[in-house]
């Protein structure tokens, strides 16, 4: 059993779980692996379950229905701290995140930082095959972000993110309240609140070649609004 968690967030990635599995297994460092599926109905769990038969360290958790990425991302981090892995990171199904950028993350934390960012925007915009509309809306939601909270990073909304086992331990998981670009920001601020010191190594984030992505009106909503929030409630106190 490996010191070092990945924890796959699934919704209808048929398409993709198989080939960022196998990728994650083939590094030369070892990470375990748990996905937590959100029930999907194309048959995402049946091919991990399958995959299970060839790799001992890929685990599962079917959630019965599908409730958001922060939700997903909660309940894999309590999972992580029960089965007592001290790196523990997100990273999509989508292939949008460079498996080989996984030790860069985990060498950040084993150095310094208590959480590790890969970071699209700390170098430039380092975004591939995006529509320019998303790309503005994912760099303005992180700059918004930054100057909202005064959040000390430049890629706030980013999901490709490793936390050394004190961060998940020290946040109260269960008062975590935002699902989508907003889920992001809150953990980040939430990290940076408690003083844990936040690292951004860059990376090249790839549009997704097979699949759906998953962000719509509701999830940008919440990071827009949910921000202001995090931001208030801070003032007072009640973060």
């Amino acid at each position: 059993m490996s010191e070092n968690l990945v924890i796959i967030p699934t919704y209808n990635e048929k398409e993709n779980i198989e080939a960022v599995l196998r990728q994650v297994f083939s590094l030369e460092i070892s990470f375990d692996i748990l996905v937590v599926d959100d029930n999907s109905p194309d048959g995402t769990a049946e091919i991990v379950k399958n995959l299970q038969n060839e790799f001992s360290s890929l685990f599962l958790e079917v959630r019965k229905e599908k409730d958001g990425l922060g939700k997903a991302y909660t309940h894999g981090f309590k999972w992580a701290l029960e089965h007592n892995y001290q790196y523990i990171f997100e990273m999509d199904a989508d292939l949008s995140h460079n498996p080989q950028d996984l030790p860069r993350l985990l060498e950040s934390l084993k150095s310094d930082a208590d959480l590790a960012i890969g970071s699209r925007y700390s170098h430039g915009v380092n975004v591939v095959n995006w529509p320019m509309t998303r790309v503005l809306l994912s760099f303005i939601a992180s700059k918004y972000a930054r100057f909202v909270t005064g959040l000390p990073v430049h890629d706030a909304t980013a999901g490709f993110v490793g936390y050394r086992r004190i961060v998940l331990e020290t946040l109260d998981l269960n008062q975590i309240k935002f699902k989508g670009y907003g889920f992001q920001i809150e953990m980040k601020y939430k990290a940076w609140r408690k003083k844990f010191k936040l690292s951004e190594v860059s990376i090249i984030f790839v549009n997704r070649v097979a699949g759906e992505s998953k962000i719509n009106s509701n999830i940008l909503g919440e990071a827009v609004f949910g921000i202001l929030m995090l931001r208030i409630r801070s003032i007072f106190g009640k973060l």
